[in-house]
């Protein structure tokens, strides 16, 4: 059974998903709107959303935190840009748009996660 075991492993071992979707999530700071896979926009919803409220505190402990889960460039625009942007806002920082072609590939399901506002 499956209890307990929350996330996806993308097939990949445990460092190799902590730095892919630690760039996923980057990516989407930095871009403001990415198209990808379903299952990936699902995956780092929660993600940027609980750095968006951690961004939101505007505190040096907050910035530090930042810094240690994301790229520095990522942490800086999230903290200076980002974040200020939501602060009337009390969650539901990003939308998930899905999309009606699939990957011709392998048939995945794309969809665009972007911020609201």
């Amino acid at each position: 059974m499956r209890h307990g075991k929350e996330g996806r492993k993308f097939h990949r071992k445990q460092g190799q998903r902590k730095s892919f979707l630690k760039g996923l999530t980057a990516n989407l700071i930095m871009e403001g709107r990415i198209q990808t896979t379903e299952a990936r926009a699902k995956e780092i919803k929660p993600r940027v959303e609980r750095l968006i409220t951690i961004g939101k505190r505007q505190n040096v402990a907050s910035l530090r935190l930042l810094l240690s889960r994301l790229p520095k460039p990522a942490a800086m625009k999230l903290y200076h840009e980002v974040a200020p942007r939501f602060v009337e806002r009390h969650g539901g920082y990003t939308r998930i748009i899905k999309g009606t072609r699939s990957r011709m590939r392998d048939g995945a399901s794309r969809s665009i996660i972007e911020f609201v506002l």
